[in-house]
């Protein structure tokens, strides 16, 4: 059997297990910072999940009865566990960065011979950690309301990574470009809250007016809930789950390279 200092150089195998301590160093950092805040990290969005599985599934559901075929109340899980990991990995990323830049620690990694690939990498896997234990409370949640059952495990997990890994770098980015607190808050208010609303949620496409589904098609949010319908119900209307996956993986590629490009210029940490 060959032995690992045959094939991996000693100075590439040390350098591997430098970056690897780094990563884990940073992803662990990440996930004790969210955990030690778990009244503000973890309880709200079970509480926002729980009022919208009661009010818009348990009352307003009754009313409407079916969607697409589907009990109202099942129609809607995927959406609000989706939702639920956009916001959550985007918030956590955006602030933990910005509050590292604010408190000028992010300098010591800066100039230590961290690549910016791993610091990257460190600070995404902590949203993506977030974003996933959030995503299991609300389906949890979600089980007390409806027989949960997976028509395709692959298109559901592979989605909820590929999910919280995008809006986990969208925040990266978010949190390059904060100059102030409140700059965090801005995106995920003007633009995340609008486009998941308007992403196919509460509703089916195909009750919208022509002009108006054609627009939905432009929002990014309609496939990754289209897709993850899918992976619950083996139904996404007619968004296909193909198109999905490559647009969200395309979306994930160039915003790791735009984020390493900003990274590697100083943008937003050069004062």
């Amino acid at each position: 059997m060959p032995r690992d200092d045959i094939l991996l150089p000693q100075g590439r195998r040390a350098v591997f297990e430098a970056n690897f301590v780094a990563f884990r160093t940073l992803l662990v950092k990440e996930i004790r910072r969210f955990l030690r805040i778990w009244p503000q990290t973890l309880i709200p969005p079970a509480i926002s999940m729980a009022l919208y599985f009661a009010i818009f599934g348990a009352i307003i559901g009754r009313r409407i009865g079916e969607m697409a075929g589907f009990d109202y109340m099942e129609f809607i899980v995927p959406g609000l566990i989706m939702m639920s990991v956009i916001t959550n990995a985007y918030a956590n990323v955006s602030a933990s960065f910005f509050s590292a830049k604010f408190q000028r620690s992010i300098e010591a990694l800066l100039v230590s011979p961290t690549p910016n690939s791993v610091l990257l990498g460190g600070f995404i896997a902590g949203g993506v950690a977030r974003g996933l234990a959030v995503a299991a409370i609300v389906t949890l949640m979600a089980a007390f309301f409806i027989e949960i059952r997976i028509h395709n495990w692959f298109v559901t997990l592979g989605m909820l990574l590929l999910t919280a890994v995008l809006f986990s770098l969208g925040g990266f980015i978010n949190g390059l470009f904060a100059d102030k607190f409140d700059d965090i808050s801005i995106i995920p208010a003007f633009v995340l809250t609008p486009l998941t609303y308007l992403g196919g949620v509460f509703y089916a496409l195909e009750l919208l007016p022509d002009v108006w589904r054609t627009l939905s098609y432009f929002n990014p949010i309609v496939y990754v809930v289209a897709s993850f319908r899918y992976g619950f119900f083996g139904y996404s209307g007619d968004v296909p789950v193909g198109l999905s996956f490559i647009a969200v993986a395309v979306f994930v590629v160039a915003f790791w390279f735009l984020s390493l490009w900003l990274l590697q210029r100083g943008t937003g940490l050069r004062t």
